[in-house]
C-alpha cells in the first residue's frame, strides 16, 4: 500500500475540526486525522507493506522548465528561502503539523520515502513499477489513475468520504468513466488540461473530445499522426488546434506522466507490528496530545 501522504493529510486537515489541539493549544487535526486514516486503511485492507510517500519537491524545476505554469498558482506569495524553489501555499495551521507527522511516522517505523527533485507521485510510480505483487495506491489525486493496471493488480483507492468510503479505481471503472485505461488517462489528462496543476491542455479539446480521439487513434502519438495526415477523419478545427498545440504536446507527456526511475530504497517497507522507537513515540504522544488516534493505530498494527 502506497500513501500519497500530502493528499491524505490535506484531507485530514480539512475534514477534522481545528479544535482538535495539543495540550499547548496547537492544532493537531491533520496529525490525528492522518493517524486515523492509516489505522482504518490497515484495518480494512491488511497490507503487508506500507509506504508513506512524500513530496521532497512539490514543484520540481525540471517540470517547471517544460511548462512554466505548472502548479504556479499554488506558489506562496512570499515564499521563504530560495526563490528558485518557492514554497507551496499551505494553510498557516497545517504547515507546522507536517514535521510532527514526519516524526510520528518515523517513531512508529512506518516507511517514509521522498526523493530530492521529485514529487510523491514519482516515488509512487517507481515503487509501483518495482512491485512484484498487487499494489493499492491511496490518493485523492486523479493523476495517479495513470498507474492502474489490472494485469498487475494495481488499483487506486480514491477517498470519497474519509478513507472509510473509497472509490476502487480499476480498469473497468476507468473505461466506464473516461473511456480509457491507465496509460490512456495520462494522455487524456494532458489533452484536456488540468487547472489544478496549471496544465493548459489543448484549447477546444475537452474531456469527451479527448476520450473520443483516444478511442479513434489509440494514444497521443496516434492522434498527433492523424493531425499531420490530410486523409485522417479529424475535423479541420481539431487538426488546427492539435497542430498549433505542438510545442505543448512535445513536453506535456514528460510533465504529466509520473517518473518511474526515482532513486528510492528497495527494502524496509514492511508494516511494523511495534513502534520503531517507543520512547520517542511516547514523548511525541504526550507533547502533541495524540491520544486515541495513536492508540487506535497501534492496536491495529499489533492486531
Amino acid at each position: 500500500m502506497l500513501l500519497d501522504t500530502a493528499s491524505l493529510y490535506f484531507r485530514a486537515y480539512f475534514g477534522v475540526p481545528d479544535s482538535v489541539r495539543a495540550p499547548d493549544g496547537t492544532p493537531v487535526n491533520a496529525v490525528r486525522g492522518l493517524l486515523d486514516f492509516i489505522a482504518r486503511l490497515v484495518q480494512d485492507h491488511h497490507p503487508d507493506d506500507l509506504v508513506a510517500c512524500m513530496d521532497a519537491d512539490w514543484r520540481p524545476q525540471w517540470r517547471v522548465e517544460l511548462i512554466p505554469t505548472y502548479k504556479a498558482h499554488r506558489v506562496a506569495e512570499e515564499a521563504p528561502g530560495d526563490a528558485a524553489a518557492p514554497a507551496e501555499e499551505i494553510p498557516d495551521t497545517l504547515a507546522p503539523q507536517v514535521p510532527v507527522i514526519e516524526e510520528v511516522l518515523d517513531a512508529l517505523g512506518i516507511a517514509r520515502i521522498g526523493s530530492a527533485g521529485y514529487e510523491a507521485d514519482d516515488v509512487i510510480g517507481t515503487l509501483t513499477g518495482r512491485a512484484d505483487g498487487p499494489v493499492d495506491i491511496v490518493t485523492g489525486d486523479r493523476d495517479l489513475f495513470q498507474l492502474v493496471d489490472d494485469r498487475r493488480g494495481i488499483r487506486v483507492l480514491y477517498p470519497l468520504k474519509g478513507v472509510g468510503t473509497l472509490q476502487i479505481t480499476d480498469e473497468a471503472w476507468l473505461r466506464e468513466r473516461y473511456g480509457v485505461d491507465g496509460p490512456g488517462y495520462a494522455d487524456l489528462a494532458l489533452l484536456r488540461g488540468d487547472p489544478s496543476d496549471g496544465l493548459p491542455g489543448v484549447p477546444g479539446i475537452g474531456e469527451k473530445t479527448a476520450a473520443k480521439l483516444l478511442a479513434a487513434y489509440g494514444d497521443l502519438a496516434g492522434i498527433r499522426a492523424a493531425a499531420g495526415d490530410p486523409a485522417s477523419k479529424l475535423t479541420p478545427s481539431q487538426r488546427k488546434r492539435l497542430t498549433e498545440a505542438g510545442p505543448y504536446l512535445d513536453v506535456a507527456p514528460t510533465v504529466v506522466r509520473v517518473a518511474t526511475d526515482v532513486p528510492v530504497p528497495d527494502a524496509g517497507h514492511a508494516l511494523p507490528a511495534a513502534p520503531a522507537d517507543p520512547e520517542r513515540l511516547a514523548a511525541l504522544a504526550a507533547r502533541w496530545g495524540l491520544g486515541g488516534s495513536l492508540q487506535r493505530l497501534l492496536s491495529t498494527l499489533q492486531g
